[in-house]
């Protein structure tokens, strides 16, 4: 009689109706998918939000470096313009007094100016508070354009130099071109040539041992010499 009971009993499941069997399955299926998504899915969105704060990181540090070169650029540009800057300032007022050099310059100006640098004598150093004077004794030969020509390109020198203790007398005469009674000879008479003796000085920067010796005097430069 019992067996008879189960038997006609059956399984709760098995009677459910085909509604139900489908309302516990999607039941299930909830259950996976909510174990799956915390499981899962919960670990994966951790390590995207993991991800993101190292892009957002890099990126800042990609800012930085570019910002780091981009001073480093403007300090590489000031730096090129500063030793332009300084080559240029080492040209005009050296560190060492290149008394060939500037007898090269004078020399050359003479040369373009026409006129004959018949001697050059170097005299003792002196020093001002930051610079030291180089100066050197002239005598010039030519006419009397010639010879303003010569001032004045020396005054147009890269390098620093003055004119001083300018001295002008006559010298020998060139005629004029032209055959000798030529009447422009005649007229305009000969070309006067002068005879200058000027100090020409040259400058250059003190070092820090040459600060203490202001107002004084330097052993003496290059030996005198002439054009022959």
């Amino acid at each position: 009689m019992a067996a008879l009971k189960l038997k006609s009993g059956g399984s709760a499941l098995a009677n459910l109706s085909v509604i139900g069997k489908l309302a516990i399955a999607l039941v299930f299926v909830l259950l996976i998918g909510a174990g799956y998504f915390i499981i899962f899915y919960g670990d994966v969105e951790s390590e995207i939000g993991t991800e993101k704060q190292n892009v957002a990181g890099l990126e800042t540090e990609l800012s930085q470096a570019k910002e780091a070169r981009e001073a480093f650029n403007r300090d590489l540009a000031e730096l090129k313009r500063r030793e332009g800057l300084l080559n240029k300032q080492k040209t005009i007022l050296p560190d060492e007094a290149e008394t060939p050099a500037f007898l090269s310059t004078l020399q050359t100006v003479a040369t373009i100016s026409g006129v004959d640098l018949t001697s050059w004598t170097p005299q003792d150093e002196s020093y001002e508070e930051f610079y030291a004077r180089i100066p050197m004794q002239l005598t010039v030969h030519g006419k009397f354009h010639q010879v303003a020509r010569f001032l004045y390109g020396v005054g147009q020198a890269d390098r620093i130099i003055n004119i001083e203790n300018i001295t002008m007398q006559a010298g020998q005469t060139a005629p004029k071109p032209g055959k000798p009674g030529d009447a422009r000879n005649a007229d305009l008479g000969d070309s006067a040539l002068v005879d200058v003796q000027c100090l020409a000085t040259a400058f250059r920067a003190l070092t820090a041992d040459e600060g203490g010796r202001r107002g004084r005097k330097a052993k003496p430069g290059a030996q005198s010499g002439g054009a022959k």
